[in-house]
């Protein structure tokens, strides 16, 4: 039908309906009218004379209709963008349809891994190039909400059944089933996307605001601003604050902001731990494992936690974590030990390989110990790179909704941990600022300076630091969230702020202070 309208319309365009008319009228006696059907021209007869055949065919549709507009030709950008669209829409599904496979042989990855890729990657491509600490452009926001609702509609068609009543015409209830998205997915898809909207708003606030700015790392300016901590993030620009630094309010919403970032990403964090935790091991990361938790850790490691007094926070102070991978190895290590005790414990074969010839009771203490020394080490290196439990367990998943959550809440967490390293970027410089300034008023007075009074100068800042963390102005994941929580309100004690306890610089901070997405394979 469209194919007929625009073969009609191009007719329209080639003759002139009107010197035809003319024509026709004079060879015949009869005048003769032209319409368009199907998209071809006929000559109909007609005994109306030829003034009114004239204003008729002036008011006919073929002459409403602007001769050089279709449908499919009109022209503007809306058509474009939506044929646009649709082409990306086909090439994101495609690939993983074909499993990353472009040869089509049946060789790509599973489903799972290949949306879980797709899902790190999108994120990688928008979110990586946020080295400021300002709102993201229209264009790359757009492109980011877009893309990513494509990617977790799939997560709408997994579903589970559920009963439900069902009432007939004649007033008999039935039971049935009924199909529901899937419970872990109903719970922490909105979640997450209220997470994402979050972070979203927060790089939105510092719109507008100029007391701080970026210069380039080549220029003069920025030789001047480099200090020790924007030396270790080479590829990021050194931002600039005034001399006397920020002023009051600016530096309570650098914390206010920091606070409610924080809050995501233990939010994140926690989802993303919860999902991984159900993930099945798979088979290939047990049969590369020791079959005893001493050969895993280490003589002098397990040592320590077999020891009958132990304590976790003397434990890691007596290690040597000064690099990541170092951190990351111990990790490896506590994880392997973990899943080689829990898989003892439930062989009840003496004589297998995997059996054990500690009692039960000290094999759960044990394994007690090292999950709390894992806790420790996600607390105290938030941006630790994933283990190789944690690899091997997104590469042979076959769960698909479980892919999209894992995926999903770490990339929300790496962009909270990124934007939270951008505001201790610009706090930190605020810091030094203040901190020039009270030694030049000091030096201006003729005094000097000792190291008495530099400590206690530092001591004054950190005490200001924390009385902007003051209760008052902190809030909760639930209060971000739109969450109410009765018991809070029930109790007249103060929210204790994580900011309020002094935060342990990560030597991830003073390194890189952004978790890019690592390769799935």
């Amino acid at each position: 039908m469209v194919a007929a309208l625009e073969r009609g319309l191009s007719a329209s365009k080639s003759f002139n309906f009107k010197r035809m008319f003319n024509s026709s009228s004079t060879k015949h006696q009869q005048p003769q009218t032209i319409f368009v059907e199907n998209g071809d021209s006929h000559l109909v007869e007609s005994n109306t004379p030829k003034s009114q055949n004239s204003d008729s065919l002036s008011a006919s549709p073929v002459e409403s209709i602007p001769p050089m507009i279709s449908p499919l030709n009109r022209p503007g950008k809306r058509p474009d963008r939506q044929q646009a669209d649709t082409e990306m829409m086909k090439d994101r599904f495609a690939k993983l349809l074909l499993g990353e496979d472009m040869s089509g042989g049946g060789k790509g990855v599973s489903s799972a891994l290949a949306l879980s890729n797709a899902i790190t990657n999108l994120a990688a491509s928008i979110f990586g190039e946020q080295t400021k600490l300002q709102p993201m452009p229209q264009d790359r926001q757009a492109r980011w909400k877009k893309e990513i609702d494509w990617l977790l509609s799939v997560t709408d068609h997994i579903v589970e059944f559920v009963p439900s009543q069902q009432t007939s015409k004649d007033g008999v209830c039935t039971e049935i089933m009924v199909t529901r998205q899937r419970g872990d997915l109903l719970m922490n898809i909105p979640a997450l996307r209220k997470l994402d909207a979050m972070l979203i708003d927060t790089l939105d606030n510092f719109k507008g605001h100029n007391e701080f700015y970026y210069v380039s790392r080549d220029s003069e300016e920025g030789k001047q601003a480099s200090n020790a901590r924007s030396n270790d993030k080479w590829w990021l620009p050194p931002v600039r604050v005034p001399p006397g630094g920020l002023s009051e309010p600016a530096r309570r919403m650098l914390y206010f902001q920091k606070d409610s970032v924080t809050q995501v990403q233990k939010a994140a964090m926690a989802i993303n731990a919860q999902v991984l935790s159900e993930m099945a091991i798979p088979e290939s990361y047990i049969d590369s494992l020791p079959k005893n938790g001493r050969a895993s850790l280490g003589d002098a490691i397990y040592k320590s936690i077999t020891e009958e007094w132990f304590d976790p926070e003397q434990f890691l102070s007596m290690l040597d974590m000064s690099t990541e991978h170092k951190v990351l190895d111990l990790k490896n290590k506590i994880e392997a030990s973990i899943v080689i005790w829990k898989r003892k414990l439930h062989v009840k074969d003496s004589k297998s390989s995997w059996g054990s010839a500690v009692s039960l009771e000290k094999r759960e203490l044990f394994e007690e110990r090292a999950e709390t020394i894992l806790v420790l080490l996600k607390q105290k290196f938030p941006g630790l790179p994933q283990s190789s439990l944690d690899i091997s367990k997104i590469q042979f998943n076959k769960d698909v909704g479980q892919a999209v959550l894992e995926s999903y809440s770490r990339i929300l967490e790496s962009l909270a941990y990124t934007v939270m390293s951008r505001i201790e970027d610009v706090l930190y410089t605020d810091s030094l600022a203040l901190k020039q300034t009270l030694l030049a008023e000091e030096t201006s007075d003729g005094g000097r300076t000792t190291e008495t009074d530099s400590e206690s100068a530092g001591s004054s800042n950190s005490v200001e630091e924390n009385e902007k963390l003051d209760p008052r102005y902190s809030k909760t994941l639930l209060d971000f969230m739109g969450w109410s929580d009765n018991s809070s309100k029930s109790s007249d004690k103060p929210t204790k702020s994580p900011g309020l306890t002094p935060k342990k610089i990560s030597y991830l901070e003073n390194l890189n202070g952004f978790r890019s997405p690592k390769a799935r394979h």
